[in-house]
């Protein structure tokens, strides 16, 4: 005999990654414990925090929508990015699209939909070598100058100018 609901059920009668579908969708449609839903703003960037779990190596990513950046094998595509109005609750979210691909196979989509800067559990890419997720939308900060070390020291009083180090032997 077959029991009801046995086409949603894994072998334990735990229900199956149906789950986090629905704990998403009911979070972002506003239900939860007298949540509203929060006017939100598109950004040009979403600046991204990637790791390498293999040499631990962790990189921030400033990626436009719509526009396509590599780490490692992967290729991440960003969609959208919106930042909630600066009266509301802090919350950044970006719609990725994410493909790995390794050498000598096909490229596979390994991750699509939307994180949230807030919670980077409820959303998370699953991949055996990196982590992504998503720190903040808005623009990227500007590039600091190519004499930025010595421009600070030099310019205060009591320090004088000094010449370049010389080369190691």
């Amino acid at each position: 005999m077959q029991q009801p609901n046995q086409n949603r059920r894994g072998r334990r009668g735990r229900l199956v990654p149906l789950i986090p579908s629905v704990l998403a969708a009911w979070i972002l449609s506003g239900t939860v414990a007298g949540a509203q839903s929060q006017p939100t703003v598109d950004q040009p960037y979403a600046i991204l925090q990637a790791l390498d779990k293999i040499t631990a190596t962790v990189q921030r990513l400033d990626v436009p929508v719509g526009q396509q950046m590599r780490f490692g094998t992967l290729e991440i595509v960003v969609r959208a990015c919106r930042s909630t109005l600066p009266e509301e609750t802090p919350e950044d979210a970006g719609f990725l699209q994410v493909y790995d691909t390794p050498p000598g196979r096909p490229r596979a989509r390994v991750f699509s939909g939307w994180m949230f800067s807030s919670s980077p559990a409820l959303s998370a890419m699953d991949h055996a070598i990196y982590d992504i997720w998503v720190l903040d939308c808005g623009e990227p900060p500007p590039p600091p100058p190519e004499d930025f070390g010595r421009q600070r020291f030099q310019g205060l009083p009591g320090n004088p100018v000094l010449p370049p180090h010389p080369p190691r032997r």
